[in-house]
């Protein structure tokens, strides 16, 4: 019985500690994420303006 209790307590410092939040990690992640979606977005419009060139040249010949 006293075995299932200690489990228990553990498990609860494990939870009350992964409460805590750095916000400056947090911070960091959104930075990260908006240049990869800015990256991604310059990559998609470089290929589209590299296909619109392609067919425009090959309609012109």
């Amino acid at each position: 019985m006293r075995y299932g209790r200690d489990e228990q307590i553990s498990k609860e410092e494990t939870f009350d500690s992964s409460q805590k939040v750095d916000l400056n990690d947090l911070m960091k992640r959104v930075r990260d994420q908006e240049k990869k979606s800015k990256r991604t977005s310059v990559y998609l419009s470089a290929a589209a303006i590299s296909a619109f060139a392609v067919f425009g040249i090959i309609l012109t010949l």
